[in-house]
């Protein structure tokens, strides 16, 4: 068995596991956070971003970089459309795939990179609001990337990568970032993905099984089981305990496996998810004791941004934790008094993200499952939308946006890094006024590197990153429950966080061995295939007569055919059928007699081949070899032996210098390596008698 480490980012997973010749991807997720190292893409052209002065390397005089470095407030962005870094492919042929399981929405970003113009043509298996959420992840990516294009490409920076200033000089990997694949590519891509449901039970080539579980991070998220007759192996993905609208984590399922593969943990282990949302509805304006994220906490009103009559930027996703936040801070705000504050969900997938969410309710929580037996939407954003407390459009020239816009207000778009999207537009719209205040609540992104280029900035930036995985404490609290034989675990969980190198409880701990996953790095686990169920058939099994050896051990022998078939192995009985002899007619050669009644110029040859009927040994050996008996026997036949000695293995030899002969003597075989056959042969026999035999 062995694991092959595609993905440089922990959050990000693209994991290779092969075993019983079957080769399985685990996810295949984009990481994004490199599109901070290039310059936003405005809806309107902008006279700050356009002015701004080239930027080349001090030791470097190559004309071709010229232009594609500019600088901004003491930080060097390229300026292009933006690169992504996608799974490395210099490690697997992609063609080679047999399956990829998908675990959750964020983590299929990268999967047209895989599937297409690769060779592919294995299948992808996801649940169904992982497909459909993930549908909307890739569209609104590249419809919000394709609307703002850059005139021209840069490509020669990377070459010059060394020379550069930080953090451009340190980003990692480059030389495989990659332009954003089209829409074309997309509906292809997906095309590929069959929907699965939890606990269903996939057959893979015979060999192993698959079947996802759930996650508890999103809604349809799953953590995945592979198996086979007698070895197991479980894929942990992004997981949660707390997310409060997805279907509880399913635990059982990942108990006593032969490895334990572990992803996605949380990204900051430094910011607790509730009081993240506490200072979020501190920020735009909230106070009142609420159940929210699993449990319930006091929100102290400040009245920060809407009571000053500011603005609130939200840079998100089309779904996810964007749903808690709609039902939060929309409860706040009616306590509050501010019913009426304007909230606004810009997407291109706006309208099918809020659609969508409600018609799921077999993958919510209980809680949001019996509200559909009310009759209630799950998900109260749909009742902001009826009493138009919510709107959404697809952009901001969609029809009724600039009748219905007011100030002020809370917008929620995208894209999170404030490179493209919607979100781009509002920073260079509100970023001067000291009134307005941009929150970050999504955790792939440094809130650092997402306004570099925004700078110098006077509105409000509130960072509370909302990240609902696994903490290293809960992981490690899971593996002791799950009792695996090995875990497997991106090697950055190794190490303390290098935001809190003194805290320890942020490593993952185990009882069990434990490899780390580097990117581009081959581990071998020790998970050995040992045995194979056989089915026999029924004409086979009636022939069998077990013989008893000792007190509770049968055994019986059986000469049989192995029918190995879509990786099921069978044992049928072998007929007992014995071929005529084949007849050749040749020339008859000078000089030799003719046969009688046979032609003059030819001889007939009767070629008798070997009957397939195996016939049945009348005994059979079994038990461990003596040595002591095999020099006494061997002394009785005047074969002279040096004393035994053990080589590099732990095994016994023995060696006959006379005859130039080695016996090598190991757990399950004996080897005999002698030039003279008649010695062999002798000592074969002798070998034999020193065994048991039944």
């Amino acid at each position: 068995m062995k694991l092959y480490c595609l993905s440089a980012h922990p959050n990000k997973p693209c994991i290779i596991l092969q075993f019983k010749e079957v080769t399985i991807m685990l996810d295949c997720g984009l990481w994004a956070a490199s599109v901070t190292n290039f310059l936003p893409m405005p809806l309107v052209p902008s006279q700050r971003l356009n002015s701004l002065n080239s930027w080349v390397p001090r030791d470097c005089s190559d004309p071709q970089l010229d232009g594609e470095l500019k600088e901004c407030g003491g930080r060097i962005f390229v300026d292009s459309s933006p690169e992504f870094g996608v799974p490395a492919n210099n490690v697997i042929d992609y063609s080679q795939i047999d399956v990829i399981l998908i675990s959750n929405y964020s983590s299929m970003l990268a999967l047209p990179f895989i599937t297409e113009n690769t060779g592919f043509q294995g299948v992808v298996y996801a649940t169904e609001p992982t497909l459909q959420i993930g549908r909307l992840f890739l569209e609104e990516l590249v419809q919000t990337v394709e609307r703002s294009p850059k005139a021209a490409s840069a490509k020669h920076w990377k070459a010059m990568q060394h020379l550069l200033l930080p953090p451009l000089k340190d980003a990692p990997f480059v030389k495989s970032w990659r332009h954003l694949f089209d829409a074309k590519n997309v509906a292809a891509s997906l095309s590929k993905v069959q929907m699965v449901g939890y606990s269903e039970v996939l057959d893979v080539f015979g060999a192993l099984t698959v079947t996802p579980v759930s996650s508890g991070y999103c809604i349809g998220s799953s953590n995945w089981i592979i198996s086979s007759q007698f070895e197991k192996v479980v894929y942990v993905s992004a997981s949660s305990v707390i997310n409060p609208h997805s279907t509880k984590i399913d635990l059982t399922p990942l108990k006593n496996a032969d490895l334990m593969i572990l992803s996605d943990l949380t990204q900051t282990p430094l910011n607790d998810p509730d009081s993240s949302m506490n200072g979020f509805i501190n920020a735009v304006g909230g106070s009142i004791h609420f159940l929210c994220l699993g449990g319930t906490m006091p929100f102290v009103f400040t009245a920060e941004t809407l009571g000053r009559n500011g603005n609130v930027l939200l840079p998100c996703y089309p779904s996810g934790v964007v749903y808690d936040l709609f039902e939060c801070l929309s409860d706040q705000l009616a306590q509050r008094g501010m019913a009426n504050a304007n909230l606004f969900f810009i997407s291109p997938v706006a309208d099918s993200s809020l659609a969508y969410s409600n018609i799921l309710a077999e993958w919510l929580s209980g809680e949001k499952q019996n509200k559909v037996y009310t009759p209630e939407e799950p998900f109260p954003h749909a009742q902001l939308v009826q009493h138009n407390r919510l709107k959404h459009f697809k952009n901001l020239w969609a029809s009724g946006f600039n009748e219905q816009y007011r100030q002020p207000c809370v917008v929620f778009c995208g894209h999170p890094s404030l490179r493209f999207g919607d979100s781009v537009h509002f920073m260079e719209m509100w970023g001067s006024s000291p009134l307005n205040t941009v929150v970050f609540t999504e955790p792939d992104f440094s809130h650092v590197d997402a306004l570099a280029p925004f700078q110098p900035l006077a509105m409000n930036v509130k960072y509370w990153p909302i990240d609902m995985s696994l903490s290293a404490q809960r992981a490690s609290k899971l593996i002791r429950d799950a009792r695996p034989k090995n875990v497997a675990v991106a090697a950055v969980h190794l190490e303390p966080h290098v935001a809190a190198p003194h805290r320890t409880d942020f490593v993952i701990e185990a009882d069990c061995p434990i490899l780390p996953l580097r990117r581009g790095e081959v581990v071998t686990v020790p998970v050995t295939r040992q045995k194979e169920q056989l089915k026999i058939c029924p004409s086979l099994a009636k022939m069998i007569r077990p013989t008893s050896v000792r007190p509770g051990v049968n055994l019986a022998t059986v000469t049989s055919s192995l029918l190995v078939r879509d990786n099921k192995f069978t044992v049928n009985v072998v007929e007992d059928v014995t071929q005529k002899p084949i007849v050749i007619e040749k020339p008859l050669a000078s000089g030799s007699k003719r046969r009688r009644g046979a032609p003059t110029a030819v001889q007939t040859v009767e070629l008798m081949p070997p009957s397939i009927k195996h016939r049945k040994p009348s005994t059979y050996t079994w038990g461990t070899l003596d040595i002591d008996d095999l020099l006494a026997r061997m002394s009785s036949e005047g074969i002279l032996v040096a004393k035994p000695e053990p080589d590099s293995n732990g095994n016994c030899v023995i060696h006959l210098p006379k005859e130039d002969t080695l016996i090598q003597v190991e757990p399950n075989s004996t080897h005999i390596f002698c030039p003279d056959e008649a010695l062999r042969s002798k000592l074969r026999t002798i070998l034999m008698r020193c065994l048991n035999k039944f």
